[in-house]
């Protein structure tokens, strides 16, 4: 089954396209600079199941790009004040972004997105300039406000509250599904389709 393939993602820097209605992706027939992949969460440690499957994906990820996980310690000063754990684990998280990262934190209040916006997120970061792509998974509290500030884009997965955890599996899936649909092997670029695989 197919669907048509996409719609526009408000980024910081980017103005929307007028109109209502579907259209056509914007990188439909074009290539796009693929970047390399960092996933930050904020967590404790894994459960064997899900690191199990969090490494399955990385593995597959690996066919098409350079993928980096970042588990990053719930509470690492073990601060008994909420704000101030998300305070310690927004500067671990800011430590290990770089000026030139596209950054993209996941966030219940962020925008909707399904597998076609994700595909045009990987899209949009592929021309910004950017050297990395990073993906930024908050702790029990959310995150902090440095990383509010410095985030390029805002998403969420579900409109259900997912935990890290089930939140990482989510979006390495959907990374995979992106990859595996539009990635052009012999080039190392990324081929955008004008159609979405949901096999």
């Amino acid at each position: 089954m197919a669907i048509s393939f996409c719609t526009s993602l408000h980024t910081k820097g980017a103005t929307p396209l007028p109109g209502p209605g579907p259209r056509q992706c914007k990188y439909t027939g074009q290539s796009v600079r693929a970047l390399p992949i960092r996933i930050l969460t904020v967590g404790k440690k894994r459960s064997r199941g899900v690191q199990f499957v969090v490494d399955e994906y990385i593995g597959k990820l690996q066919n098409y790009c350079s993928v980096d996980d970042v588990l990053i310690r719930s509470n690492p000063r073990n601060a008994h004040d909420s704000r101030a754990q998300v305070d310690d684990e927004d500067a671990a998280i800011m430590n290990l972004i770089r000026p030139d990262d596209w950054v993209v934190m996941l966030d219940e209040n962020g925008q909707d997105i399904g597998s076609e916006q994700m595909a045009e997120l990987v899209g949009d970061a592929g021309n910004t300039g950017a050297s990395r792509l990073s993906f930024c998974i908050g702790g029990p509290y959310g995150h902090g406000q440095q990383l509010r500030e410095r985030a390029n884009l805002s998403i969420r997965l579900s409109t259900l509250v997912l935990n890290h955890q089930i939140a990482l599996l989510v979006l390495m899936e959907q990374l995979y599904r992106v990859c595996n649909v539009v990635w052009d092997l012999s080039r190392g670029w990324l081929w955008v389709l004008d159609a979405f695989s949901c096999s």
